[in-house]
């Protein structure tokens, strides 16, 4: 089974993609900072992170740099999802398989974690 970890501060987020991903067929873990997703990346071994990156503790972008430091860790493919992707540098871009604007369409989020880890279980 495919695991994902979803990273948000806002719990609507957390729980509405949650939802989505699991019924999709994906094993789905939530974190509601950067650094809360850092410890569960050792726990639960996330095949792809799905992270905001605005958040307090930690943001998107602090946790993918910190997350690509860690051998074991430095594969994961990450998605970051923001209101704000001009706030992005170039270098920072780069550490995210793709950046999404909010609001984003739920099937455009589905087709980049089907291209990055395969399809749910129940999207075939």
């Amino acid at each position: 089974m495919t695991t994902l970890l979803v990273v948000d501060d806002e719990s609507l987020v957390t729980d509405f993609l949650s939802f989505l991903l699991w019924r999709e067929g994906y094993v789905v873990h939530a974190a509601r900072t950067g650094s809360e997703a850092l410890e569960a990346t050792e726990r639960v071994r996330p095949d792809l992170i799905v992270t905001d990156l605005m958040m307090p503790v930690m943001s998107g972008v602090e946790l993918a740099t910190a997350l690509q430091r860690d051998e074991t860790r430095a594969s994961v493919p990450i998605v970051l999802c923001t209101a704000a992707p001009g706030a992005l540098t170039d270098e920072e871009r780069q550490r995210f398989v793709a950046v999404l604007r909010k609001p984003y369409s739920p099937g455009t989020l589905l087709d980049i974690i089907a291209r990055h880890v395969g399809p749910g279980r129940h999207r075939e």
